[in-house]
């Protein structure tokens, strides 16, 4: 039983476990950015390209 409560109080997992969410939720929000703003860029390049 002291084992149990011992595995319970140590937070190195936790700390690890935050680390991946933030790490995940990070690259969620880039991929939405890109791919929201990626048919912008492609738009303006486009139009730069039919200018030249």
């Amino acid at each position: 039983m002291e084992f149990i409560t011992h595995l319970r109080s140590r937070e190195e997992g936790q700390a690890l476990v935050e680390y991946a969410l933030i790490l995940s939720l990070i690259a969620v929000v880039c991929i939405g950015a890109l791919t929201l703003l990626g048919g912008n860029v492609n738009n303006i390049l486009n139009q730069i390209a039919g200018a030249l």
